[in-house]
């Protein structure tokens, strides 16, 4: 919930005393739905910080830095152009309404920025002399050239302050109002972001669970038809100490089941279209092929079981509101990789040792088993993992991926990452359009960008990030090369425990 009428009238005669007669010096836009001014005052430098948000709208002094995006929005690359620099001529709101004017005189002449905190009509303009819309925030292209016209509000006597909710200000707080409100929506906000978080939770682990069990029933439908050859190296061995009693065109043969202790008289059933020696060969191919389902699939069919148990338990406590965000080092391991051991497989008797080799791909693919080709997906096209925040986190294994990865499958507004200065991965991180990355996710992709590069061995190095909009092909040169502008650099020593997470949830 926004600002009341009464609150907003206390922050301006906060605010409007100091700022009034200031210089705008830097805009920046830390949020898609709010903005900072720095302003110069006598004596001191002030942070501004008006939110448009629906839910969150205000303004009020800073007293900690907001984090910035890489490149800043088109909003706030109109405000920069048409009002840094310019001088804060007066602050006032607007008919007692939850609207403010700031008014301005810039290199163009006069004008106005409109902080519009009226719920979900909130919105920030920037108007000119004659009080027609140069640009909006959240409503952008619909209200260019209009004239400008507030909303309807209600009646400024249906708003009471209470004067005691304020302290008054002295030498350790002097805006009160900024400091009480500064305070009263970063909680808010945090706990909003949590909750965007659980949402984000929820939605990741019902896709992963839906996928998790397609993988199970496919894997144990191949286990499955693979069973079916469990008993064809005995067929294979009995028809071998009867082969020169079978001839081709025959459909089955009776034979004793020296296997078993009562020796029972056994039908095999036969191929008439093989020869003696072809349906021999097949019963032991067709053998090698459940050694091979055995030796593959089941390892991986028991740790998706346990893959799988594990999200739905998951799942369980973020319905029920038992599940909090963690810090990336106390992150439990989002995968169980499969067993490193062979499963113990009965081997056939000495006869047919040499028909039990490991079948190849192109077998497995014959009997319908998807074994290789999820082998293919999970070894396509980059390394994938997954930030601490649910974000996907792409990087390139040479040169030819990198460029493919940067500039065929990064969008404008993605995330972009590479070690300073030497050879090395290109890393994107995917954005949401207009959205910013949390901190954490910069140093999981960070990591990344120095794990894979020549500064692996010394552990340590600066990285550089920008939104992908802003890296550029360098023509003539070998795949991979770019030029990168409106840079920022992180440093980066290799967190062992933060490493082993983004491992463990590559895909």
């Amino acid at each position: 919930m926004g600002l009341s009428a009464a609150e907003i009238e206390a922050v301006v005669r906060e605010i409007a005393p100091v700022l009034t007669g200031g210089w705008v010096q830097k805009i920046h836009q830390p949020t898609p739905r709010a903005i900072t001014l720095q302003v110069r005052a006598p004596r001191q430098t002030l942070s501004l910080f008006i939110s448009a948000d629906s839910e969150t709208a205000r303004l009020h002094f800073l007293t900690q830095r907001q984090p910035n995006p890489a490149a800043p929005p088109p909003f706030c690359q109109f405000l920069r152009a048409h009002i840094q620099g310019a001088r804060l001529d007066g602050i006032e709101q607007v008919q007692g309404d939850r609207i403010v004017r700031f008014r301005m005189t810039a290199r163009r002449g006069t004008c106005s920025l409109i902080a519009q905190l009226t719920g979900k009509r909130a919105d920030l303009l920037l108007l000119n002399a004659e009080d027609k819309i140069l640009a909006a925030l959240n409503t952008p292209g619909e209200q260019v050239a209009k004239q400008y016209q507030p909303p309807a509000g209600r009646s400024r006597t249906d708003f009471e302050v209470d004067s005691q909710s304020f302290s008054l200000p002295d030498e350790d707080n002097p805006f009160p109002v900024s400091a009480v409100l500064e305070r009263r929506y970063q909680e808010r906000e945090e706990e909003m972001a949590r909750a965007r978080m659980r949402r984000s939770r929820l939605t990741e682990l019902r896709k992963r669970i839906k996928k998790a069990s397609r993988r199970l029933e496919a894997l144990q439908t191949d286990l499955d038809k693979a069973a079916r050859f469990r008993d064809h190296a005995r067929y294979g061995e009995l028809l071998k100490t009867n082969l020169g009693a079978i001839h081709k065109g025959q459909e089955r043969i009776t034979v004793i089941d020296y296997f078993d202790p009562s020796t029972p008289e056994l039908v095999i059933p036969l191929d008439p279209s093989k020869s003696p020696k072809g349906n021999l060969d097949d019963y032991f191919k067709k053998y090698r092929k459940h050694l091979s389902a055995e030796r593959e699939i089941r390892p991986r069919l028991e740790a998706m079981t346990r893959e799988l148990t594990g999200l739905r338990t998951e799942l369980t406590a973020v319905e029920r509101g038992e599940w909090t965000p963690v810090r990336p080092e106390q992150a439990p391991s989002r995968g169980i990789p499969p067993p490193r051991h062979k499963p113990s497989v009965p081997r056939p008797s000495s006869a047919c040792d040499r028909s039990t080799q490991r079948l190849s791909t192109g077998e497995l693919r014959r009997v319908g088993l998807t074994l290789s080709h999820q082998r293919s997906a999970r070894a396509g096209p980059f390394r994938r993992f997954e930030s601490v925040d649910g974000l996907p986190i792409y990087v390139g294994r040479n040169a030819r991926e990198n460029e493919a990865l940067t500039f065929k499958m990064a969008r404008s507004d993605d995330l972009w990452l590479h070690a300073r200065g030497t050879p090395g991965s290109h890393v994107v991180v995917r954005l949401e359009k207009g959205a910013n990355p949390l901190p954490e996710t910069i140093k999981d992709a960070a990591t990344l960008a120095l794990q894979y590069s020549d500064l692996k061995k010394s552990g340590k190095g600066e990285v550089i990030y920008t939104k992908r909009k802003w890296v550029r092909k360098v023509k003539g040169q070998s795949p991979g090369t770019v030029t990168v502008t409106q840079e920022k650099t992180i440093f980066v020593q290799l967190d062992r425990a933060r490493l082993d997470r983004l491992k463990a949830s590559a895909q």
